[in-house]
């Protein structure tokens, strides 16, 4: 960091580069956007007008001018350029799913161990106060003996997602999963087994989770659902009743809580955070059990 601001770069120019990392990494007091990569170099120079960044064509020289990135890029894209970034010393910001598979996520969790690096997972919901509050309440009472995720939304048939070629492959299950599971295994206790999976109509799946504690939550995710807006209910029950939660929020508001965290991490020479790269791979693992459970593996 130099003069008290973490130079950060930008790899990516999708929706999410344009309406969440880029602005807010510029609007961040301890934050700058110096350098923006994208796989279209034209698209690069768009997102860097977000912050007065500098476009970088070649991505070996756009990590010498930065001291963290955030990846803003298709799975399968990030598990490789972030295993660069990490080598490079860089500190990461890694959006959901980590990577394209358990052993990309492994390898890249590992790199992150070695290099030393602090890491942070776009989970945006757990950045949010009034999430916290709510989870802070479900252990506080205590319990509790099962919970409950609704995810409904029409994102994917939303035009500006129609290039998001690996949203449409993986479905609700690849780019709302992540958020569902990592909140439940939050509030009810980490997540061992997936205990059932179904996936029927379009985008529509339904999904059983065992918790090391004996508690089950059920969760059905779907992407294709016509309904403004979106449905993200969440609740856990048990012997003091039952408590909900409404996850609808603000998503810029919840990454400048996320960037907070990530320049405490660096500026303490702190790595662990409970939504570190470690939280990735084991959602990445969760991920995996629900498509081996339909594969009937």
């Amino acid at each position: 960091m130099t003069d008290d601001m973490l130079r950060m770069g930008l790899v990516g120019a999708g929706p999410w580069a344009h309406k969440v990392h880029g602005p807010g990494i510029a609007a961040h007091p301890a934050t700058e956007l110096v350098a923006t990569w994208a796989r279209r170099p034209e698209a690069a120079a768009d997102v860097a007008k977000l912050g007065g960044a500098t476009p970088y064509a070649d991505f070996d020289e756009f990590l010498t001018k930065v001291d963290a990135v955030a990846f803003a890029v298709p799975p399968a894209v990030q598990g490789a350029m972030a295993l660069r970034a990490v080598a490079a010393g860089k500190h990461v910001i890694l959006e959901k799913p980590v990577a394209a598979s358990v052993a990309d996520a492994e390898r890249l969790a590992d790199a992150v161990e070695k290099a030393g690096v602090a890491s942070l997972m776009v989970l945006t919901f757990r950045y949010g106060t009034e999430t916290r509050e709510w989870l802070a309440e479900v252990h506080r009472i205590g319990g509790w003996v099962g919970g409950a995720a609704r995810w409904f939304s029409g994102t994917l048939l939303d035009a500006k997602y129609e290039r998001s070629q690996w949203r449409h492959d993986g479905g609700a299950l690849a780019d709302i999963g992540p958020h569902v599971f990592d909140l439940l295994d939050a509030a009810l206790g980490r997540v061992t087994e997936v205990l059932d999976a179904r996936f029927t109509g379009t985008d529509l799946w339904h999904v059983t989770l065992g918790h090391e504690n004996g508690r089950i939550s059920t969760s059905s995710l779907s992407m294709h659902t016509p309904v403004t807006p979106p449905v993200t209910d969440f609740a856990v029950h048990g012997e003091h009743g039952f408590l909900a939660f409404d996850a609808t929020g603000d998503a810029p508001g919840r990454y400048a809580v996320l960037l907070d965290d990530f320049v405490d991490l660096i500026r303490n020479d702190k790595t662990e955070h409970p939504l570190d790269v470690r939280r990735g791979l084991h959602i990445q693992r969760l991920l995996e059990h629900v498509t081996d459970q339909l594969a009937g593996g």
